[in-house]
């Protein structure tokens, strides 16, 4: 292999472990967001359970539930 051909193997290589790199770090951030989204939503989940709990709470004290 001359020097072109090493040099050109060399760019070829470096290029396909940057795009690996890369698509690895879409991957984790991809999982991070999901994950973030996930835990939004139980939150959120959590939040309106207990925002029921105390309307109902309020009504039972009220005797406006019937």
């Amino acid at each position: 292999m001359d020097t072109s051909q090493k040099a050109s193997y060399n760019a070829g290589q470096a290029k396909g472990q940057t795009q690996e790199k890369t698509s690895n770090l879409m991957d984790r951030a991809g999982n991070a967001a999901q994950s973030a989204k996930e835990s939004m939503q139980e939150a959120g989940s959590q939040m309106q359970a207990k925002a029921q709990g105390a309307a109902d709470a309020v009504k039972d004290a009220t005797g406006m539930k019937k």
